[in-house]
């Protein structure tokens, strides 16, 4: 039961065929770096860690964090690597994954049904019914995976690997997504037909953390 995840760059949608893959990749600012220098905090239901390898085994409710970093699912299999990053593989109905990025007031977020997060290269691959967003652009996908370091996001059409329950929408071989409009700069429009300088129109508010059932919210089309 994994649970929140993230946005990408400026224009406008993207939708493409079955085995197509879409490559984005987004401005400067990375994902916390600090978070590894952070504490790896975990809860679960049961659990089997290993104190001497760092690796464990947790199940049920299982929120584990590091810094800025959190992830939701229903099990977690992790171990703490030699710099002190996490690497893990989530799984859940659905899991959420939660990073800041650095410099920024601003988290990427993730929904999946499964996770692979390797925290020394800090590459997260998200499985089935996947959603990746950041700020209020976002993408779907069977398939999505991000890069921290290079900020590069690349999903790829595949098929469900289950079908559709009762009401739910098929996702499909198909990859989803939105680019909102970006708010234009006074600086780009020294002076408006009036003389003035233009005002920059308000920035949107920022969209509340993702809840699972986000993951095949209203922009999931059939």
């Amino acid at each position: 039961m994994t649970r929140p995840l993230f946005r990408s760059l400026p224009a406008i949608a993207a939708v493409v065929l079955a085995a197509t893959a879409v490559v984005l990749q987004a401005p400067c600012a990375r994902a916390e770096k600090a978070d590894r220098d952070k504490p790896i905090n975990y809860q679960a239901d049961s659990g089997d860690v290993n104190y001497q390898t760092k690796i464990g085994t947790l199940l049920g409710n299982v929120i584990l964090t590091q810094g800025t970093l959190t992830i939701h699912a229903d099990k977690i299999v992790f171990h703490q690597n030699p710099d002190n990053s996490v690497s893990a593989t989530a799984y859940g109905n659905p899991i959420t994954f939660r990073e800041k990025r650095d410099n920024v007031n601003e988290y990427y977020e993730g929904v999946a049904q499964r996770a692979e997060y390797d925290g020394q290269k800090r590459f997260l691959e998200l499985f089935d019914r996947a959603l990746l967003r950041k700020g209020t652009d976002e993408i779907r996908s069977n398939y999505i995976s991000y890069n921290a370091e290079t900020e590069f996001f690349k999903a790829e059409g595949r098929p469900d690997s289950r079908p559709a329950a009762a009401g739910e929408p098929s996702l499909g071989a198909r990859v989803r997504g939105v680019f909102q409009p970006q708010p234009k700069d006074a600086k780009d429009d020294k002076a408006g037909k009036d003389g003035k300088a233009p005002v920059a129109p308000p920035k949107p508010n920022p969209p509340a953390p993702l809840k699972p059932d986000d993951a095949l919210g209203p922009g999931s089309a059939k």
